[in-house]
């Protein structure tokens, strides 16, 4: 075989091989776009229709924790997506848990509802959401199951890190803070702390909180706010709370929510006045 043809043999399989590869990225191309639990990225509106009327295909228990919530896998025949499953609505007039005791204790699975509505309000998107909905005969609230968990709280602490940017994992733990002062969260454990693989921090399980009193629990961890939270906070009103949480709050309880908020507002005021805003308030 002469040159030239040579060249013209290797040419034509050099083409063939480039033809073959073009193929194949374009068989496995439908493969990268095929739906996960993840996708396709769902509206807020969305996502709340999904959880009303996803199809539950499979239940267990949900772990830790002394509620008996559940776990559920639902699916509308396109999506496939975990919710917690919470009915506990308990009332009581004293509760003891251990050396502790609490008068007019309340657990509640509206309050994970509220929890979600008054954290849209003030413009948290860190806080799961929950809808009300009839589950096997009781009234549950309904949560959509937090992704890409790299480790709660007590991980977190144990392995004494605040991972790759250690100021902005400070930055959210205050506005965790401002948070459960906002809702008077007596049940902030460290299970109900998610932190994601990026690091960001996840809120969940507020079956416990929105108490009646209107005094702050730790005025003392309040020491920095995020700017725009602390005007959002500014702009609550009676009509713009009691529209975002519905039935989800009683009017004593809300009442009581934005007596904290006025607290909170003028603690960092305060602070503000004797710090400057430089050395109170931040961007997250």
């Amino acid at each position: 075989m002469d040159i030239a043809r040579r060249l013209l043999v290797l040419g034509l399989v050099l083409v063939a091989c480039a033809c073959a590869n073009v193929s194949a990225q374009e068989v496995a191309a439908p493969t990268q776009t095929r739906l996960t639990p993840e996708e396709p990225r769902l509206t807020p509106e969305e996502m709340e229709v999904f959880l009303l009327k996803g199809r539950v295909v499979r239940m267990r228990d949900a772990g830790s924790g002394v509620t008996a919530s559940r776990r559920a896998t639902l699916s509308d025949g396109r999506l496939t997506h975990d919710a917690h499953v919470q009915t506990v609505d308990i009332a009581t007039n004293v509760f003891e848990a251990g050396r502790n005791t609490e008068l007019n204790f309340k657990d509640s699975y509206r309050y994970n509802i509220a929890g979600y509505r008054l954290a849209r309000l003030i413009g948290l998107d860190t806080v799961p959401m929950s809808v009300e909905r009839n589950f096997d005969g009781k009234v549950a609230a309904i949560t959509w199951w937090v992704d890409d968990v790299k480790m709660d709280e007590k991980a977190r602490l144990k392995a004494k890190t605040l991972g790759p940017d250690p100021v902005r994992t400070s930055k959210q733990i205050q506005v965790m803070r401002v948070f459960d002062e906002l809702i008077q969260n007596k049940d902030r454990n460290q299970g109900n702390i998610l932190w994601l693989s990026d690091w960001t921090m996840w809120l969940i399980d507020h079956t416990r909180a929105f108490r009646l009193g209107k005094e702050l629990l730790k005025p003392e961890q309040l020491t920095r706010c995020d700017r725009g939270l602390l005007e959002r906070l500014r702009g609550v009103t009676p009509e713009s709370l009691a529209q975002a949480v519905g039935s989800s709050l009683t009017k004593g309880e809300q009442e009581a929510l934005l007596a904290r908020r006025d607290r909170i507002v003028k603690h960092y005021d305060d602070r503000i006045a004797k710090f400057g805003e430089a050395g109170v308030l931040f961007s997250l």
